[in-house]
Parts: structure tokens; sequence; C-alpha cells
């Protein structure tokens, strides 16, 4: 070997013999082997099958190379395949390097008898998969064109399988023992007319079994067998059984065609990864695949949609979009994706890289459409009461799912999936924790009025204690939106001349969440506690806090309120509303109760008697008048009301009235001073606040006669 300058540089020149063969295996390394002349180094471009695309060359003095036709072939490298040339980059062949500092192998194999048996064995082997490969290539066969290798004789199809790896280590053995051989000429263009092959069967098949390699059967083949098994154990009873058994049969069919199909699959892709064609075997598998899984997603009701779009959207047009994606999330993650990563590490077992790569693939772009529906929704102006509920759900369910999300997501190439999933529930439960803040400034802003003569319960207490209870039914999943994170700051609640905020410090609660449900409850009573200002009465405004307030506190012993604020919340609003209670009662009827003896059954003079008669007719009267034309809906209320009033004056007035009678001995005399009878009281305590009352015409004259009396 020598060098001779040209133009001063350098050039290389080889000394190679006469005949010259150049053999580049699949993944392999250029290698030149002489045999007698010197000539000039040809400049040889070799290229990694997965770095370039292009076919490797075996040239020869004697013009010895490969078909025009297979050249064309698997030059045509497919987009996907510039992502794959890190995958399957080491060669499953022996790498074989020439240096020119190297000496040459021999020129032919020894003649010991040993070397004879080898290439006799080398002989055959290639014979034996020339027969065959050439029986099933499209462009030499007829019958191998119209006919399925895999789907006509499963057993030939091994063994074609079989011979192809034999011929790769046959072509080893050629390189190790007589690298001059031109057998490898033609072993390596029988390995290129078996590939081709094999990647048709690998198509045809994907294709054709799609309905045994769906993600739902792929997810569910080792939950199904145990289901059948547990209920085979749970029958005893004959045509329970027999049902089982169908059931069992058919599952089993299922699954056995399914797992035949996998196995077939992984057979093709083991045989073409290992000999260097992973990357036509990865196209062909991950646009199949993908196909299916973005059909999936299409089924699911998962459409791309632009942020513009959803805020121009009614609400009742988007919340029926989110309540189909909470469906579909849990079908894509526990199903669709599921089944395709078991499914990818199933047919690509035998290369972690090359699944990882093919699953990555596969589920990229319909993660991501998945995946990007809620964050439109948290955006999206429009802010209705039912919108924080929809967002709890939606972040419930990616919380549910987050385990098999980290799972199904592990690898590196599919960590942008799993982010995803995790900023999204960090986006859902700042959104959450901002609707509260809203809702309480929502409640502080309302100007709503009420009647000047209504003591019911206000529209306000009933929209934000229904609104709240239905969010008691979520404290589990707000409990940890609103674990360990500070609220923001706040504005004061407003001055109460009725109700106290301030003793609502004593509350305990055990959350911030509980924290966040008291606050708010605590606004609207002194909302409420500002409208009581707008009532003509002050014991109207009682009236009108104490049946609010109860509302309040009814609602939270029906509903899951009662866990979130605790028992203790509960005891002290009810001696809260008992304190009201008591002011009403003293406001609107306390000079009616001080106008009653202490000791009814007393005996008094004829003259005190008549004042004492006088003065409690005359302020029941005005008592009643006054009270009675308040208007209260709440029927369970009402009377609670009338029977607390009626226990503290029916029975004082009746012996009051039956220890008079007896000392004047006749009802006669009484007349004069005494209008009410124990009954007559009786009947008007009754009709209070009844709004349509039947004896309101004979009230209204009683009282008037009694005007008259008195003047």
């Amino acid at each position: 070997m020598k060098k001779i300058s040209d133009s001063g540089k350098s050039n290389p020149h080889i000394h190679i013999p006469n005949t010259v063969l150049v053999f580049f295996a699949r993944n392999s390394t250029l290698s030149i082997y002489p045999f007698s002349s010197p000539c000039k180094r040809t400049h040889i471009h070799t290229a990694n099958s997965f770095s370039s695309g292009n076919t490797s060359s075996v040239i020869t003095r004697n013009k010895y190379t490969l078909s025009e036709k297979y050249h064309n072939y698997t030059a045509k490298t497919p987009p996907f395949a510039a992502k794959m040339r890190t995958i399957c980059r080491e060669p499953k062949t022996q790498s074989f390097t020439f240096s020119r500092h190297t000496s040459a192998p021999t020129s032919s194999l020894s003649t010991t008898p040993s070397t004879s048996t080898k290439e006799s064995m080398v002989s055959t082997s290639i014979e034996e998969a020339e027969a065959l490969i050439l029986k099933w290539d499209p462009e030499t066969s007829a019958y191998g064109s119209v006919t399925s290798l895999f789907y006509n004789d499963k057993a030939e199809a091994m063994h074609y399988i079989h011979c192809v790896n034999q011929l790769q280590k046959t072509m080893h053995a050629l390189l190790e023992h007589n690298p001059s051989s031109r057998k490898l000429v033609l072993a390596q263009n029988l390995m290129q007319m078996a590939m081709k092959r094999l990647q048709k069967e690998f198509y045809q098949i994907l294709s054709m079994s799609r309905a045994h390699l769906d993600p739902e059967s792929v997810s569910a083949r080792s939950s199904t067998t145990s289901r059948t098994s547990f209920c085979s154990d749970s029958y005893d009873e004959g045509t329970a059984e027999d049902d089982v058994r169908d059931t069992g049969d058919c599952i089993s069919e299922v699954e056995r065609v399914s797992s035949e199909t996998v196995a077939v699959l992984k057979s093709i892709a083991d045989c073409m990864v290992s000999n260097g064609y992973g990357k036509e075997c990865v196209t062909v598998y991950t646009t199949m695949r993908k196909s299916i899984v973005d059909e999936g997603i299409y089924r699911l009701s998962v459409e791309e949609l632009s942020a513009s779009r959803v805020n121009k959207m009614a609400w009742e047009v988007l919340e029926l979009k989110i309540k189909a994606w909470l469906e579909a999330v849990k079908i894509g993650v526990r199903t669709l994706f599921a089944g395709e990563r078991i499914l990818c590490d199933q047919v690509f077992g035998a290369s972690h890289s090359v699944a990882e790569a093919c699953f990555a693939e596969i589920s990229r772009s319909g993660a991501a459409l998945l995946f990007r529906f809620p964050e439109l929704v948290a955006r999206t102006k429009k802010s209705p009461p039912e919108k924080i509920f929809r967002m709890i759900d939606m972040y419930a369910v990616i919380a549910e799912l987050w385990p098999e999300i980290e799972s199904i997501f592990s690898f590196d190439s599919t960590s942008a999936a799993k982010s995803q999933a995790y900023a999204l529930l960090f986006r859902l439960s700042e959104s959450i924790r901002t609707s509260f803040f809203e809702f309480e400034t929502t409640i502080q802003k309302d100007s709503s009025k009420s009647g000047a003569k209504f003591a019911g319960v206000h529209s306000l207490t009933v929209q934000v204690m229904n609104h709240l209870s239905t969010l008691a039914d979520y404290s589990n999943v707000l409990s940890e939106i609103f674990f360990d994170v500070p609220p923001p700051s706040r504005s004061p609640l407003p001055e109460s001349y009725l109700y106290s905020p301030q003793s609502d410090n004593s509350t305990i609660t055990e959350t911030e969440f509980s924290v966040q449900m008291a606050r708010l409850i605590l606004v609207l009573l002194c909302k409420i506690d500002g409208k009581s200002r707008h009532c003509k009465e002050v014991s109207l405004s009682y009236l009108f806090l104490t049946n609010n307030l109860r509302h309040v506190v009814a609602k939270v012993r029906t509903s899951n309120l009662i866990y979130v604020l605790g028992d203790d919340w509960v005891l002290n609003h009810e001696a809260r509303m008992k304190r009201l209670m008591e002011n009403y009662e003293r406001v609107a009827w306390g000079k009616v109760l001080s106008s009653l003896p202490e000791n009814p059954t007393a005996e008094m003079p004829p003259a005190e008697a008549r004042v004492m008669f006088g003065n409690f007719n005359l302020e029941f009267e005005k008592a009643y008048q006054r009270e009675n034309v308040f208007s209260i809906p709440e029927q369970e209320f009402r009377e609670e009301i009338k029977a607390s009033l009626a226990r503290k004056i029916n029975p004082v007035y009746r012996e009051m009235h039956e220890t008079r009678r007896n000392t004047e001995g006749s009802v006669r005399e009484m007349r004069e001073y005494v209008i009410f009878t124990p009954e007559d009281i009786e009947n008007y305590m009754l009709n209070l606040f009844n709004a349509r009352r039947s004896s309101s015409t004979a009230e209204e004259k009683h009282f008037i006669f009694c005007k008259k009396f008195f003047l």
C-alpha cells in the first residue's frame, strides 16, 4: 500500500486483488475482501439502514450488484424513519470493518474435512432458504402473489421465519470462514426478498386482524380470564354452569385468536428487527395502529376545538360536551391507550426501545387532543353556577385516572402526555378555588329585595344553600384541592346589628375546605341580616332572620354539609336560631305576655281583674292585627311559631279566666270586661299568619267591637 500525492494532498490507494467482493450487511459496516491484483480504491458511501434509508451495496470487479428495483424500494424512507434512527442502531449481525493497516484474510477455505462439512451445510441452508423464499416471492411466483403466507399455512410460515434466521446465521458463517464466497450475494438478495415479503405479511395481519387486536380486547384479556374463572366457581346449578361454560368458551376462543395473532406479529417483528429491517416494520405498525387510536378518539366524540369556538358555545352545548368527555377520558385511558401500550410491549417485547418509540408515536396526538379539552373549559369566560361542578367532575376523573396515566405513559418519550395531565390537574384546581372566591363576591353583591311584609326564606338563601349542599357532595375532592392552600385576602364582612358574625370564630373546622364553606354561609347570613333592615317592623325582621337561619340549618342537617361543618356548627346555629325566636316573641308579643298575671289562680278584687282583662284585650288585639299580616310561606316554621306562642298564652289565660268565673259566679257578669273566651284565644292563635283566613271578617268585626267597648 502506498500514497500518491494529488494537487498537494494525500489520497489513499488500496492494493485490492483482481476480484474484489464488497459486502455490506444491513446494519453492518463495509467489508472489503481481496483476491489477487491491485486497483485504485473506490469511494463507497455506506450508511446505517436507520440513518439514510439507502440500500447497502455489493460491489465486485465482475459487477455483482443488487437489483435496481430493490434499491428503489428501500430508498423511500418514511417520515417516521428519521425518529427511529437511534433505536435499532446497533446491528444484530457482526460488524466487519476494513482497515488498510489490517492484513487481508486468506483467499480460500482450508481443505480440512470440517471445512468441507461447513461448506456443505452452508450450501444446504442457502438452497433451502432460496426454495422457500422464491416460492413466496410475489415477483417470481404467481402462487406467492395471490396467497397469504401466514393465513395459508402457519407451520410453513414459522418455517419461513426459521429459514430467514438461519440464512442470517449462514451469512455470518460465510463471512467468518469464506468471506470471498459469491454465495453472500445470493444470500443478501434472498434476505431482501424475504424482508419485503414479511413486511407485506405484517401489514396484512395488522389490517385483517383489527377485530382481534382492538384495544379493548387487548387491555381486558387477562381480566376477562379471571372473571370467567370466578364465575365458574360461583355457580353450582346446572343451568348456571352451562351459561358460564358457554360464555367462557366464547371468551376463550376470542382470547385464543387474539393471542395467536399477537404471537405471529411478534415473530415477524423479531425477525425483521434482528435482521436490520426494524425501520420498515415499525413504520407499518405505527401507521396502522395510529389510525386505530385516532379513530377511537373520534368515536369518543373528542374533537379538535379552539378557544374562540368554546367561548362562543352556549353553556348547555358545552355542558353536554363536558359530560361526553368525562366518559371518553375513562375509555381513552383505561382501554384505548392501555391496550395499545400492552400490544406494543407484546409485539416488540424483544426491544424495549422499539416498543417505546412505537407507543410514543401512536399515542402522541390522541393523548394531546384528549387532555386539552378541560383546559379550554377552564379558560372559557362563561361562569354559570354549574361550571364549578363540571370542573370538579373533570378534576376528579383525572385524579382517579392519574395512577394509570403514570403507568401507561411511563416512557421518557411519552412524558409530554403525563405532564399535560398533571398540568391539567393544577389548572382545574386553580380555577375551582377562584370560583369559590368569585361566588363569595356574588353573594355580597346581591341586590334582590323581598316584600315589605315578607317573612319567608329569601331566594338568595335557597340558591346559595342548594349550591353549597351540592359542593358538599364533592367534599373529598375539594378537601384535596384546598389542602394546605392559604386563602387570599378577603373583604371584611358587613356590620350587623341583629346578627353578630364575630361569634362564628368559635366554630371549629378541620380543613381549609371546611373553613371556606363556613365562611360562605357566614357571608350569606350577614347579607340576609342586611336585607332584614328593610323590614318595616322589628318583629318582622326577627321572623325573617329566624326563618332564613332555620332553612340554612335544616339544609346543613339533611345534606353532606353536616360532615363538612360538623355537629358543633349545627348546635351553635340552632342556639342562635332559638335566641332570634325569643327576640321575636319579646318584641312582638311581650306586652301581651306581660299583661297576664304571674299567678293566674290568685284571687283579685273585681276592679283589678277588670283592669287586667282590659289590658290583655287591648294588647292582644294590637299584636294580633300587626303580626297577622306577615307572610310566612313555610308551613312548618309557621306552625312552630304558633305552637310556641300558644304554649305561653293559652294556658295562662284559661286559668285566669276560670279563676275569675268561679269568683264572679256567672259568665254574664264577666261579659262587661272579658271580651275573649279561652276558646277565642285558641282559635285566633291557630289562624295566625294564615294568608287566606276564612274567619278574617268575623275577627275584624270582633276587634271593632272591642275598640268601641273600651272607648
